[in-house]
């Protein structure tokens, strides 16, 4: 009987235990699926996407460095990251270059300028005064200038008008008398009268137009108003300038040289306007041959391209970069390629391996308004690229701060 009760209790204390370790399991399993109240049936957001991969990036980025030799180590993912290009350098027989401060200046031909010839008062014409930037056609009325007069000045006029007036009187009625007595008369005394009298008429008219008439301010050439200090009802003095007109087709480039001897050795030029990717093509017209300011004056055309208007205004600062006849041997190469440091040395990088670029010192020299000519060990640079060497010509800037 004993054995038999026994046989019968084992089996219910094993099934309280499964059951125990079964609500166990469940209560865990809850826990674990769902921590802190979340809900995992949803789709993860695009922020928490986006700051996920942001992460991988930064990762990935850190992966660059620079090594002991001063070299750096960029992975193939961090080189298309920052848009890495290279060319391959090719030594060759380059123009020495000179660089000159220079400024846009108007084509005298192609410009004009609107002065006051005497004092007055500015007048708007029918169309209205003209706005900066309009365009304009030769033989315009821009404005009108009414003469302003002393009370001093009028009474004079009038005064000398009175008296044309009281001429003018006896004057006509001489020429009515001669004219009854014609027959008796020689016929140039009469007509002496009629030319007096005519003449009268004739300075009076001038003296009653100086008291009221207007006159007419007419643009000399055709273009554009680059300059416009007119005002209506403005009381201006005579040479002073209202409007200038230039033609923006049509612009010069005047530049200071130090060497008189330069005016003969010229080949090429060109001009950088504001960032380096803007450039102007010159000819080369002539030079002063008088000094200015310890300089000669060297003048140049802008070349316009068929279709484009020239990026650049009168009077703005221009670098004028001369290629003389003289060549040096070199490698030429975009601005962007080359890299100032901060003791003002000017290094390019060179990709040597498939991951690993290496910084190198070189001497330059502007070529032109795109490129720079980096010189050879032979030509005096400090150090020589030899050819088929693959250059960073884009991100050369983001490679210098990877630390």
């Amino acid at each position: 009987m004993i054995q038999t009760k026994n046989m019968i209790t084992a089996p219910r204390s094993m099934k309280l235990g499964f059951l125990t370790l079964s609500l166990l399991s469940i209560f865990v399993c809850q826990l674990v699926l769902a921590h802190g109240d979340e809900d995992h049936s949803k789709k993860p957001s695009a922020k928490a996407t986006a700051k996920s991969n942001s992460t991988l990036t930064l990762t990935d980025a850190s992966a660059a460095q620079r090594l002991a030799d001063g070299s750096l180590f960029v992975p193939k993912i961090v080189q298309r990251q920052l848009v890495l290009r290279t060319m391959l350098s090719e030594v060759a027989d380059l123009p020495q270059t000179i660089e000159l401060n220079g400024k846009i200046i108007a084509d005298p031909n192609a410009g004009g300028r609107v002065q006051a010839s005497q004092s007055g008062r500015v007048e708007a014409s029918s169309a209205g005064l003209p706005n900066l930037g309009q365009k304009v056609s030769k033989g315009q009325v821009l404005a009108y200038l009414r003469p302003v007069m002393t009370s001093l000045d009028r009474g004079n006029s009038q005064a000398t008008l009175a008296d044309l007036d009281a001429q003018l009187d006896i004057a006509a009625r001489k020429v009515q008398r001669y004219e009854q007595l014609a027959d008796a008369l020689p016929k140039a005394t009469v007509e002496a009268v009629r030319f007096e009298y005519e003449g009268l008429k004739k300075r009076k008219a001038s003296v009653e137009a100086s008291l009221s008439k207007s006159e007419a301010l007419i643009a000399p050439v055709s273009g554009v108003i680059s300059v416009a200090n007119a005002v209506a009802g403005q009381v201006v003095d005579a040479k002073e300038t209202l409007f200038e007109i230039i033609d923006p087709s049509r612009l010069m480039v005047e530049a200071l040289a130090y060497d008189p001897v330069l005016t003969n050795d010229i080949a090429k030029a060109s001009a950088k306007v504001g960032s380096a990717d803007q450039s102007l093509a010159l000819n080369f017209i002539g030079g002063g041959q008088q000094m200015r300011e310890q300089a000669i004056p060297l003048l140049f055309k802008v070349n316009q391209v068929k279709g484009k208007d020239i990026a650049a205004a009168v009077g703005q600062p221009v670098k004028v970069i001369l290629q003389t006849k003289k060549q040096f041997a070199g490698v030429a190469l975009p601005n962007a390629a080359v890299i100032k440091l901060q003791g003002g040395e000017s290094v390019v990088w060179i990709h040597t391996d498939a991951e690993r670029f290496v910084q190198r010192k070189v001497k330059t020299q502007a070529l032109d308004a795109q490129r720079t000519l980096i010189l050879s060990a032979a030509a005096g640079g400090s150090s020589e690229i030899k050819t088929d060497e693959r250059v960073v010509i884009s991100g050369a800037s983001l490679l210098t701060q990877v630390r």
